[in-house]
């Protein structure tokens, strides 16, 4: 049923999401309403998880930017289900299920400070009632006027760092929307700078944030890997509908749909593998993050070759996917942070 709404709902939209920008916020809370992100239908919490990973595998089969944004408010989902702040919970999990209210991530710089690739970017004074925030995120996705995110901000005069939920429409926020990527336009993507802005203690996600990260970022993670699940599988279909062109001369190309598609089914099983014990290993999802963009890539380019011609014209599926799964291998953490996490992780093992 699902697959079938997407087909009639997003489907007519990809291009104009591509080419133009365009925001599928419809889409966003569609999948809400129909119960794609709900945690309270009669299921551990992990199987709700396993679900969702699946919803996004099926929307980036037809729009990794709608996938990408879908991932987006996943995380932001994650925050507020794990939080400790029970009044910020009450407030805002529900309506984040069913889509009345959406989220973004605002965890990339965190993320990339967690492994030493670079210092946090925000600062927050302590002050009555909550804290002052100060700062700018370079790009920060799937936002709008009445959505919200998570942030990371290091508090001043004090060895540790909070985490914030932080509402759009704040006065003291500025945001600059980016649309000049290669591709992802459509992904309400900002620069955001904090002029001084007051977050109430209501909207605190953890005043720990380096425990509440270990915690949140297996989530994180695993809702990115069907990102380029999907664009695979798409880009297999592309490949072996293109089989017979030109009297069946694909059949001697190296890369072959039937392969792809064989490690596509070793990745998925090795994800599917990661839900069979509570809670999800980070340590052990990073490999699998890496090999679903490398795979998406491989199939991407095999597609190019395979359709030929008419995969090099710009509103071209075929032409959209290359665009996608590169996108993917820059998204944090990109390759270069995944490689330098699982050597450390490995290299620990070893010691």
């Amino acid at each position: 049923m699902l697959e079938q709404w997407l087909k009639t709902e997003l489907k007519p939209l990809v291009q104009e999401i591509d080419l133009e920008g365009f925001y599928p916020k419809q889409i966003l809370q569609g999948l809400g309403e129909q119960g794609c992100f709900s945690s309270s239908n009669h299921q551990s919490y992990l199987q709700s998880v396993q679900q969702e990973v699946d919803t996004v595998r099926l929307v980036s089969k037809y729009c990794m930017t709608t996938g990408f944004i879908t991932w987006c408010h996943l995380a932001a989902i994650t925050y507020v289900r794990h939080t400790k702040n029970e009044s910020l919970k009450k407030r805002l999990l529900a309506p984040l299920e069913s889509g009345e209210v959406l989220g973004g991530t605002g965890l990339s710089n965190p993320m990339k400070n967690y492994a030493n690739l670079e210092p946090l970017h925000l600062k927050a004074r302590k002050v009555d009632g909550g804290y002052e925030v100060t700062g700018a995120l370079p790009s920060v996705s799937n936002l709008g006027e009445d959505h919200w995110f998570g942030a990371v901000a290091k508090v001043e005069n004090e060895d540790r760092n909070v985490m914030i939920f932080v509402e759009c429409r704040g006065e003291r926020l500025d945001l600059k929307e980016k649309k000049d990527y290669v591709g992802i336009n459509g992904s309400a993507t900002y620069a955001v700078r904090f002029l001084d802005l007051f977050v109430p203690t209501e909207q605190v996600l953890a005043e720990d944030a380096d425990t509440f990260i270990k915690t949140i970022r297996p989530y994180f993670l695993v809702y990115q890997i069907p990102l380029g699940f999907g664009v695979t599988e798409a880009s297999i279909a592309s490949s072996e509908s293109a089989l017979k062109k030109q009297n069946g001369c694909n059949a001697y190309m190296e890369e072959q749909p039937d392969q792809v598609n064989r490690d596509l089914a070793h990745q998925q099983e090795r994800l599917a593998e990661q839900f069979q014990n509570e809670p999800l290993i980070w340590e052990s999802l990073l490999p699998i993050r890496k090999a679903s963009a490398e795979e998406a890539v491989k199939a991407a380019h095999m597609t190019m070759l395979h359709v030929g011609g008419p995969a090099y014209l710009r509103k071209s599926h075929p032409a959209r996917r290359l665009r996608e799964a590169y996108f993917l291998v820059n998204l944090t953490p990109t390759l270069r942070h995944l490689d330098k996490m699982i050597q450390i992780t490995s290299n620990e093992a070893i010691n």
